[in-house]
């Protein structure tokens, strides 16, 4: 007789009172916020909670964030993306409009092959690994995922795994140019507030994920605060308001809702999956080189400036590293800021495309 099947282990968590899972959720989440954001990791305010959330969340906890916290975080996203389109990003991709906007689909499309190449080679399923090679905002292209049937868990892995990598490349080619970074500052946590424009950003947040929501908009949550938002502080109606307490929460939620939706085997799925994925980062980095090397050829643009603006992902570190370097922040931010709205508008029939051929 073949032996008997080893009883599996109790899941580590699985037992523990609700409270005490919260309290350790709170305390790894601001731990590991803290050690990354020491450590100059991109997106720590994010990455520390969804981590903290991952090792609960497979090791049997039974916690599960509420549906209208998570529709709030989308809400405040949107508010944010709307933030990034400024007067300075417009008037920097008006002055190449017909070469940036080649360079922005050449690194669509190249993202779009590598997704259907995952899918194909069935390291990851379907539509997934298209919204996991997207090069938009990680956190945003979380939501999107999810909107769409795809698996946000792997999305995250991807993307996160993805911003690390690209962020650290960026972080030394900077350096090579200006040398050591100085100290970065302090954040501002409750500096004084512009309490009216605060006011209209969180109307404008709930009424325009409310309106998504009741459209039936897939991601309208984000999209239609974007929208709105984007288009009153273009006219010059309301200025955006998102203090950085607003934003740590925001992220954390986040960060919760994909952690805690992670079990033991869609770990080990991800553990399987690393090689192909850090092989296509790795491919997507390179094109996205020699894109920029086309921008400082045929445009004039400085190879740092050039690089940065054509990095696959993690607008934020981006910026971070631009706003620190001698590059010229509008152009970076122009070219990121367009191919995000880009990615945003094609990345739904890209991968209906994509999971239609597999």
């Amino acid at each position: 007789m073949p032996p008997a099947p080893k009883p599996r282990r109790p899941a580590l968590f699985a037992s523990m009172p609700w409270g005490w899972q919260w309290g350790l959720l709170f305390a790894g989440s601001l731990l590991l916020a803290a050690l990354f954001a020491r450590a100059h990791l991109p997106a720590a305010l994010l990455l520390g909670p969804m981590i903290a959330a991952i090792i609960l969340g497979s090791n049997g906890a039974r916690l599960q964030l509420p549906h209208r916290a998570v529709f709030a975080s989308q809400t405040i996203v949107g508010c944010l993306i709307a933030r990034s389109i400024t007067g300075d990003i417009v008037h920097a991709f008006l002055r190449d409009w017909p070469l940036l906007l080649a360079t922005v689909l050449a690194i669509i499309a190249t993202s779009g092959v590598l997704g259907w190449l995952i899918s194909r080679w069935q390291v990851l399923p379907g539509s997934t690994a298209v919204w996991g090679s997207a090069p938009g905002g990680a956190s945003v292209m979380m939501i999107m995922a999810g909107a769409f049937g795809a698996d946000a868990r792997l999305v995250a892995f991807m993307q996160y795994l993805r911003v690390v990598l690209v962020a650290a490349v960026a972080s030394l080619v900077a350096r090579l140019w200006v040398g050591q970074p100085g100290p970065s500052a302090d954040i501002g946590w409750f500096t004084a507030l512009d309490w009216g424009g605060f006011a209209a950003t969180l109307l404008i947040a709930a009424s325009g994920g409310l309106i998504g929501m009741a459209l039936r908009i897939p991601a309208g949550a984000m999209l239609l605060p974007m929208a709105i938002a984007a288009v009153l502080e273009a006219v010059g109606l309301v200025t955006i308001v998102l203090p950085p307490w607003l934003l740590a929460i925001t992220y954390a939620m986040l960060g919760w809702s994909i952690g805690l939706s992670f079990n033991r085997e869609i770990l080990q799925h991800a553990a399987r999956a690393l090689l192909p994925i850090m092989l296509t980062i790795g491919v997507m980095i390179g094109v996205c080189a020699a894109l920029a090397a086309v921008l400082v050829q045929y445009a004039g643009i400085d190879p740092l400036t050039a690089y940065l603006a054509t990095s696959p992902g993690g607008m934020d570190s981006v910026a971070i590293i631009g706003a620190a370097s001698k590059a010229d922040l509008s152009f970076v931010m122009a070219l990121q800021v367009v191919r995000l709205v880009l990615v945003l508008l094609l990345g739904p029939p890209l991968a209906r495309f994509v999971a239609q051929r597999l």
